[in-house]
């Protein structure tokens, strides 16, 4: 972590400035709070902080032994060889100090060709043989098509696992564990031994009726059976073996969820003896509810089987939310590198003058370096794993985050350094091992300095019609492009006007804040008369995105078939964000005319045959 003028020791920024080059001081009451949340590191830290290192770097010992990944030991003196291996080593110091040797290439794995993809929510993704939800069924059906359209890839929202309770979390990005996946999106007749249990068909079918999507319904449905399905057939001896490969984190994970299903989803209410993920009260759970336990990591299994099969010969690039439920798994298992009393959000920016607190516990820098970066290292792994893509979201927190104290407005705040370049050259490492193309969502306010440390470790930018200035043709190589994402307007909600009367109606902006955004967006959609019909303004969007010179060019499935409500609606909390499913079912895109104008649109643009106004 290098400080700039105004870091303290702390690595507390005392000002910062917004997206107009404003500077904005911190309140004192505020660096005092997040000096006492953040404490102060043992005083041999930079003794036993893990070295981040490149093939040929000097390193901060004179010489050492470094025990390899591999159990082969390499003495150092100095300097890495240039042919030193990648990966993590423990290097052994002469007088007997062991600590952490991260050796990275620097630069994330990327493709040799252009492509372009779908954005796909997935929840929203239904099929007629859904229960209630889109399924990993149903993403294998949607890379099926884009196969077929010649599409390269596949985003999807982030499909990380929340509490096994009633009130699901709706929010993809506020989930208990960045590590595993949520059983909600299991199909269930797919599941093994799904044959030998009358499922109901029906029954679930049924579930996709509603207006929304309903997860309370759709998970109690199918954890009942699921459930039936583990006790008739318990997954025999692939799943045993399974199981045991993936050792201690899974049956973390899994024994998280065992409480939660029996004393909620927050971890700070249930009994004390059970709060720590050691020791002989909670082997003694583990005992007494083995089945529940070994339930929850055969859903687990069931998935590894199903999202393999969904993403087989496709890079599907999932998402990496910024933080977790601070009750979940991944807090409850790391709770001493969390920080307590303060949660992750962002400043006032025009989009939202009160500023945003997502509610998830940050990382406190120090502790995650004293923790060997392991919590860092897994959740990137869990994430990019088997799929060849990842997109981080908010990528300026591999930086800086905005910390809010509890019981504070969003707005009072203040930005906490992290060592980005350790961070960075993990991404690196993990995406060389995963060959797995890396996306870093660097919108809204982005510090000097961001997108160039981006470009030097090979992150691809992330660049919307909606907010770039510069025409298309102009985007840099090196980055996705899309037109908008799940928290903007829709071409059709933005062109119809129905996403300002909507953003009207729960009062997210004043009649002029809103009325000026949607004109500054439509300017970004010129040539068209104003009463030119939606579909025209949905292609004339992507003939423009097809001009992008990027790497990668995504278009959404809601801009695809007209959808006049975005997914997510930033600072509406009575509405219901998260829960809207297409409004053409997955067994009828392929055939719609406006997804096949906009597949044509980017497949000519990937080739280089942009459609001309």
């Amino acid at each position: 972590m290098t400080p700039t003028p105004t870091t303290d020791e702390w690595g507390i920024d005392a000002s910062w400035l917004d997206a107009l080059d404003k500077e904005h001081h911190v309140a004192p009451v505020t660096i005092d709070r997040l000096r006492e949340v953040i404490g102060t590191p043992p005083a041999d830290l930079e003794e036993r902080a893990p070295i981040v290192a490149r093939p040929g770097d000097s390193l901060e010992v004179d010489e050492a032994d470094v025990v390899c990944e591999d159990g082969e030991v390499r003495h150092v003196d100095g300097e890495l060889p240039a042919d030193f291996p990648l990966g993590y080593h423990w290097l052994q110091s002469p007088e007997g100090r062991r600590r952490r040797l991260i050796v990275s290439p620097g630069r994330c794995w990327l493709p040799d060709d252009r492509a372009w993809g779908w954005a796909v929510q997935l929840y929203a993704t239904r099929s007629r043989a859904s229960w209630g939800i889109g399924d990993l069924a149903d993403l294998r059906a949607v890379r099926r098509m884009a196969a077929d359209q010649g599409a390269g890839f596949l985003l999807i929202n982030p499909l990380h696992a929340v509490a096994p309770t009633a009130g699901q979390e709706a929010s993809p990005y506020l989930p208990a564990t960045r590590r595993f996946r949520n059983p909600i999106y299991l199909r269930v007749s797919e599941v093994p031994g799904a044959e030998a249990v009358d499922l109901e068909e029906d029954t679930g079918r049924a579930l996709s009726e509603g207006p929304l999507i309903d997860r309370d319904a759709i998970w109690a449905r199918k954890r009942e059976v699921l459930m039936r399905i583990f006790f008739a057939h318990g997954g025999g001896e692939a799943f045993t073996r399974w199981r045991e490969e993936q050792g201690q984190t899974l049956q973390d994970w899994a024994t998280w969820a065992a409480i939660a299903e029996e004393h909620g989803g927050d971890w700070h209410t249930w009994p004390e003896e059970l709060r720590r993920p050691q020791g002989p009260e909670l082997a003694r759970y583990v005992e007494q509810h083995g089945a529940v336990v070994a339930f929850h990591a055969w859903l687990q299994w069931a998935l590894e089987l199903q999202f393999t099969a969904a993403t087989h010969g496709m890079t599907v690039i999932q998402d990496l939310p910024i933080g977790v439920a601070g009750g979940g798994a991944d807090a409850w298992a790391w709770q001493e590198v969390l920080a307590e009393g303060v949660s992750v959000g962002a400043p006032p920016d025009a989009f939202n003058s009160q500023g945003q607190d997502w509610g998830s516990p940050p990382l406190t820098p120090w502790r995650l370096r004293d923790a060997d970066y392991e919590p860092f290292i897994q959740s990137i792994r869990a994430t990019m794993a088997g799929a060849g893509g990842l997109r981080i979201d908010h990528v300026m927190g591999l930086f800086r985050l905005w910390w809010v104290p509890a019981g504070g407005s969003a707005a009072d705040g203040a930005y906490v350094r992290y060592p980005s370049e350790d961070l960075l050259d993990i991404v690196a490492l993990e995406s060389h091992r995963a060959q797995a193309l890396v996306v870093g969502e660097d919108l809204g306010t982005v510090e000097d300095g961001v997108r160039e440390a981006m470009a030097e470790h090979g992150v691809l930018s992330y660049r919307l019609l909606w907010f770039e200035d510069d025409a298309p043709a102009e985007w840099p190589a090196e980055a996705m492009a899309a037109i908008t994402t799940h928290d903007l307007p829709t071409v059709a909600g933005l062109w119809t006007g129905k996403d300002v009367e909507e953003q009207r109606e729960y009062g997210t902006g004043t009649e002029e804040e809103l009325e000026r955004g949607r004109t500054s967006l439509l300017a970004h959609v010129p040539g068209l008369p104003d009463d030119a019909p939606v579909e025209q303004a949905v292609e004339q969007a992507h003939r423009l995105l097809a001009r992008a010179p990027s790497m990668l060019l995504s278009a959404t499935l809601e801009d695809a078939i007209g959808e006049l409500r975005r997914p997510n609606m930033p600072g509406a909390g009575d509405r219901p964000n998260w829960s809207l499913p297409l409004s053409v079912l997955v067994d009828d895109l392929a055939a719609h005319a406006l997804v096949q104008t906009v597949a044509r649109t980017l497949a000519d643009g990937v080739s280089g045959r942009p459609a001309a106004d």
